[in-house]
C-alpha cells in the first residue's frame, strides 16, 4: 500500500535505510527508449550523501544496478528493476533509539500504525528511500526530453536568506556551481555561511526549493481529482521534510485583485500564450503551454545534537540526543529529488495523454 506512484508510468519502491539496500521497479516505460546510465548515475551523484561539507557524511556510492528491463541500452517494455546497495550503514548509532521516540520523526507514528518499527535510521521513513526516486526520475527525464520538456530546480531560500530575483531573471545553469545549489552567487555565499554556522551549533535550518518545468505542451492533466498541480503537490509533499507546496502565484495571489492576477491571452507565431503567468502554467488543472513553476518548503532537519525531551514505547519520560550523520540543511540534496518527482508526474501524464488521444483520421 502507498508504495507506488503513477497510473501508467508506475514506480514501486522498496527497502530501508539500514537493510541490504533500496530499489524500485518502473512499469509502463515505453519500449525503445535509449537510457544513458551515465546520466542516471550523475543524477544519483547529485543526491547522494557526503558530496560536500553541507551534507550528511554517510558514504554511499549509490551505484545503480540494473536488474531487468534494458537490453543493449534501450528499454524493452518489461519492468525496469533498479537496486542500490547500502554500503555505509552504522546501525549502532541508533541503538539508543530502539525504544525511544525522536521528536518530529516518524518513530511514534510508525509504531502507532504498524505496532513495530525499524529504529535504525528511521527504516522505511528514511530519506535513503529517495535514491530510487531520483533514478526513476532520471529515466523519466530522458523520456520527457524526447517531448521537449525540461525540468530544473534550485535552492531559492535557506532560513531567512532568499534569492532576490524570480526564476526568469536567473541563469539556472549556475545552479550546480556551488554546494548549496543556488544560481544567485551572492546569495549562495551567504546561504553556505549560514548552514555552516548552524552545523557548528549542532542545529539545523530549513529552506525552499523552486522548480521550473519548461516546454510542457498545453493539454496535460486531468479534470477534477487528478489535476496536474494536485498531482505535483502530492508528489512534492511526499518528499521527506517537505511542509508546503505552492505553484504559480501561490499564497501571494490573495493580496492581488483579479484584474491584476488574470493572465491575458495573445497569439505569437501560431501559438497561444499568456502575457503574465500567475497561473503557473496550469489552468483548470491542465497545462496551458507556459512554464510551470512551483515552490517546496522544507522544514529544519529533525535530528539535532542538543538533548530533547521525549518518551519511550512504555510511555516513560526519556531524553534523546542526536547521533550519527545528518544534514544540517536538507535543501541542497532535495533539488534533484524535486526534479525527479516532477519528472515522474509529467511522464505519467504524457503516457495518459497518449493513451487517451483521439484516433487518427488519416
Amino acid at each position: 500500500m502507498s508504495n507506488t506512484l503513477g497510473l501508467l508510468f508506475r514506480v514501486t519502491t522498496f527497502g530501508e535505510s539500514h537493510g541490504p539496500g533500496t530499489g524500485c521497479v518502473i512499469d509502463g516505460c515505453p519500449a525503445g527508449l535509449e537510457v544513458d546510465l551515465d546520466f542516471v548515475q550523475s543524477e544519483l551523484d547529485r543526491r547522494k550523501p557526503g558530496q560536500s561539507r553541507l551534507t550528511s557524511q554517510r558514504k554511499e556510492s549509490d551505484r545503480v544496478q540494473v536488474l531487468s528491463g534494458l537490453y543493449e541500452g534501450k528499454t524493452t517494455g518489461a519492468p525496469i528493476a533498479l537496486f542500490f546497495a547500502n554500503e555505509d550503514a552504522r546501525s549502532k548509532d541508533y541503538t539508543h533509539l530502539e525504544h525511544t521516540f525522536r521528536p518530529s520523526h516518524a518513530d511514534f507514528t510508525y509504531q502507532a500504525k504498524y505496532g513495530v518499527r525499524d529504529h535504525r535510521g528511521g527504516g522505511r521513513s528514511s530519506a535513503r528511500e529517495t535514491a530510487s526516486w531520483v533514478a526513476a526520475g532520471a529515466i523519466a527525464k530522458l523520456m520527457l526530453k524526447k517531448h521537449g520538456i525540461g525540468i530544473r530546480a534550485y535552492v531559492s531560500q535557506v532560513g531567512d536568506l532568499s534569492v532576490p530575483l524570480p526564476y526568469s531573471e536567473l541563469d539556472l545553469s549556475l545552479t550546480e556551481d556551488n554546494p548549496v545549489r543556488c544560481p544567485h552567487p551572492e546569495t549562495a555565499e551567504a546561504m553556505i555561511a549560514l548552514i555552516e554556522e548552524v552545523r557548528k551549533e549542532g542545529d539545523t535550518v530549513g529552506g525552499i526549493v523552486t522548480g521550473v518545468i519548461s516546454g510542457c505542451p498545453p493539454g496535460l492533466g486531468e479534470p477534477i481529482f487528478d489535476k496536474l498541480h494536485a498531482s505535483l503537490g502530492k508528489a512534492m509533499l511526499g518528499i521527506n521534510a517537505c511542509k508546503g507546496f505552492e505553484y504559480g502565484s501561490g499564497f501571494g495571489a490573495v493580496g492581488m485583485k483579479g484584474s491584476a492576477h488574470n493572465d491575458a491571452f495573445y497569439q505569437e507565431e501560431g501559438r497561444i500564450k499568456t502575457r503574465t503567468n500567475y497561473s503557473g502554467g496550469i489552468q483548470g488543472g491542465i497545462s496551458n503551454g507556459m512554464d510551470i513553476y512551483f515552490r517546496c518548503a522544507f522544514k529544519p532537519v529533525a535530528t539535532i545534537v542538543a538533548a530533547q525531551e521525549s518518551v519511550n514505547d512504555a510511555g516513560e519520560s526519556a531524553t534523546v540526543e542526536g547521533r550519527g550523520r545528518h544534514d544540517p540543511c536538507v535543501v541542497p540534496r532535495a533539488v534533484p529529488i524535486v526534479e525527479a518527482m516532477a519528472a515522474l508526474v509529467l511522464a505519467d501524464f504524457i503516457c495518459l495523454s497518449s493513451s487517451s488521444s483521439p484516433p487518427s483520421t488519416h
